[in-house]
C-alpha cells in the first residue's frame, strides 16, 4: 500500500471526533495480539488531543494511526504511548512516521526529559531502538504512581502487581537526551 498521501500531523481539537475509533483500534489490537495494551477512554484520548500531546495519521477523513505523549515525575520523564495503526495500513512504514512525529513532539515539548516506552511489541521495540532508546529495567523509569495506574487496563496488570512493579511481560525502553 502506498502511504505517501497519508498525513501524519500533530492532533488538535478538530481531531477529537476520532477518539472513539482510536479506542476501538487499541482494543481490537490487544484482542488480536493477546498481549498487554492498556485500555484508554475516549475522554483520555480527547484530552491528549486538546492538550497538543498527540499525533494522528489521516487518509483523507479516515483515522489510520495515532500516538500520544504524557509527562511524569515533574516532567523528568515523558512516555510515548498508544501507538496504533489501522490493520489495513500496517507494514507500510506508517508506524515509523507516527513514532518519529511523536518522538519529535516529546523532544520539542520536553527537551530535557527522559523519554520512555513500555511495550510487548517487537516492531515498537525496533522503532524505539532506531530512535536511540535502550532496553532498561522498570526501576529506571518513572516511579510516578499515576503512570503505573494506567497499566490497570492491561490484561497483564496482575503480573506487574505481583512483582511490585519491578517486571512484567513488557519491555521498558528509555531515551536519555544527555546521551546525545
Amino acid at each position: 500500500m502506498d502511504t505517501k498521501d497519508i498525513i501524519v500531523m500533530y492532533a488538535s481539537e478538530e481531531h477529537v471526533r476520532y477518539a472513539e475509533r482510536i479506542c476501538q483500534m487499541i482494543y481490537e489490537s490487544a484482542l488480536k495480539r493477546g498481549t498487554g495494551i492498556a485500555k484508554r477512554t475516549p475522554e483520555y484520548i480527547t484530552e491528549k488531543m486538546n492538550d497538543g500531546k498527540a499525533v494522528v495519521a489521516l487518509d483523507g477523513n479516515k483515522i489510520v494511526g495515532f500516538s500520544y505523549i504524557e509527562s511524569w515525575g515533574h516532567e523528568q520523564f515523558v512516555a510515548t504511548s498508544g501507538l496504533i495503526v489501522d490493520p489495513e495500513y500496517r507494514g507500510c512504514g506508517l508506524a515509523t512516521r507516527i513514532k518519529q512525529k511523536t518522538f519529535d513532539l516529546a523532544r520539542t515539548r520536553f527537551p530535557d526529559a527522559k523519554l520512555f516506552s513500555i511495550t510487548t511489541s517487537l516492531p515498537v521495540m525496533k522503532l524505539n531502538t532506531r530512535l536511540g532508546y535502550k532496553p532498561v529495567t522498570f526501576s529506571e523509569l518513572t516511579d510516578d504512581d499515576e503512570f503505573w495506574k494506567g497499566c490497570e487496563g492491561c490484561c497483564n496488570y496482575d503480573i506487574l502487581q505481583r512483582n511490585d512493579r519491578i517486571r512484567c511481560i513488557c519491555t521498558g525502553m528509555l531515551y536519555d537526551p544527555k546521551n546525545d
